[in-house]
């Protein structure tokens, strides 16, 4: 079940946000429930100079590889200057790349995306860019060196599960000849959802949303934990063949003969 992402290897294939917990300590709680390696931070979103309880850098234990992403940019340049500004604060080269085009849709600017994406590479950057489903802009994110490719099921924060499984698979394929993972982020909404992704192809699931704004985020997070390693065997296993019509379960070759039948042959 171990993967690699980067120059590391992890065990858990489920990333996890820091956002809209209804409090650092339920955060904290859905972090060890759901077991991750990884958790996302946006450096623009916390103010991480806050002393004690009130910075969130508080309830992140060290064992946790903090991922910052550049969440609310809308231009190259500014998706850029984050990066630079998460290097400095958080003593990392990882960062995951957002460069978001539209304000009410959230959806990535692919094409600011790759040219923050060039810009980042030459600076050593190790990046995981979050891109619409594109298997064209994938390779060229491939391309450029980026350690994942990250593409959204459906709209950020939406909960309308993988509304683009064809797509998914199409960047699986793409990615398979660099051997670098594709993450699927963003649009889950329930544990079903994070098992589609996997069973697809997903090599792991980044969600935020799903977990902070469910009823019980704990036992959610717990649910999405299990539900990416149902998903992931359930890919390694292979599915059997989608068919236009009923098969017997049971063999039909060397069947018992009925009583009536057994009658007539006497």
């Amino acid at each position: 079940m171990g993967w690699q992402l980067g120059p590391l290897e992890f065990s858990n294939r489920l990333i996890l946000g820091t956002g809209k917990y209804p409090s650092f300590d339920v955060m904290q709680a859905c972090h060890q429930a759901a077991e991750v390696e990884m958790i996302t931070l946006a450096v623009r979103r916390f103010d991480l100079s806050a002393e004690g309880k009130t910075n969130i850098l508080h309830w992140i234990p060290p064992h946790l590889r903090i991922l910052p992403n550049t969440a609310g940019c809308y231009n190259a340049e500014d998706a850029v200057r984050v990066a630079r500004l998460a290097r400095e604060a958080l003593e990392t080269d990882w960062i995951k790349l957002e460069v978001i085009g539209d304000p009410h849709s959230l959806y990535p600017d692919n094409e600011a995306t790759l040219v923050a994406a060039q810009a980042l590479a030459k600076e050593k950057f190790i990046i995981l860019p979050y891109v619409n489903a594109d298997p064209i802009l994938a390779k060229k994110l491939a391309d450029l060196g980026c350690a994942a490719v990250m593409p959204l099921g459906s709209a950020i924060g939406s909960g309308q599960g993988v509304q683009n499984p064809s797509a998914l698979q199409l960047i699986c394929e793409t990615l398979k000849p660099y051997k670098i993972p594709m993450i699927v982020d963003a649009g889950v909404g329930t544990a079903s959802d994070a098992c589609i992704a996997m069973e697809l192809g997903a090599d792991g699931v980044l969600m935020n949303t799903a977990v902070a704004e469910a009823k019980n985020p704990v036992v959610m997070a717990a649910a999405m934990c299990a539900a990416i390693r149902a998903g992931r065997l359930a890919f390694e296993a292979g599915r059997m063949p989608h068919r236009s019509s009923a098969q017997p379960s049971s063999p039909t070759q060397g069947v018992i003969m009925s009583s009536a039948k057994y009658s007539e042959s006497l």
